[in-house]
């Protein structure tokens, strides 16, 4: 049984019904697939202090932390993984264009139709996404 559980804070960029995605950049099964911007919450920061982070780290933008709509949380566990919370926001607005901050973790950002989005994005933030698009606010995901 896991003894500890790591809190992620994923940031759905939303430009009309187009969503900003990231090719991850990494020495493991997930190289090559798209990811939603990012990371892991900071010891002493907020989730929105951390959403807002990681999307400035990974693309450049800023956004207000009231600008963050919550749409989502999974509650995620795999083999040879630590356990997950992941807290997933959704924002339509920020200052800056999006760019790709973070060339040693991300092969490029793209903006994606949200009814076409590519096959290969990883299962963990697409059941997020599909679950927002649904209006369920959680879903678990590895568990027995």
């Amino acid at each position: 049984m896991t003894d500890r559980h790591l809190v992620d804070v994923h940031v759905l960029l939303l430009r009309g019904e187009e969503l900003l995605l990231s090719r991850r950049r990494s020495a493991d099964e997930f190289d090559g697939r798209w990811h939603l911007p990012a990371g892991r919450l900071e010891a002493g920061e907020s989730a929105t202090a951390g959403a807002v982070r990681e999307a400035r780290e990974e693309t450049g933008v800023e956004i207000e932390p009231d600008d963050l709509n919550f749409v989502h949380v999974a509650h995620v566990v795999a083999a040879g993984r630590e356990a997950r919370l992941g807290l997933f926001f959704e924002t339509s607005r920020w200052v800056g264009e999006p760019v790709n901050r973070e060339p040693d973790n991300c092969y490029e950002l793209r903006w994606f139709p949200l009814d076409e989005l590519p096959d290969d994005i990883i299962e963990y933030p697409l059941e997020a996404i599909r679950g927002r698009a649904r209006g369920e606010r959680y879903s678990e995901r590895g568990w027995p």
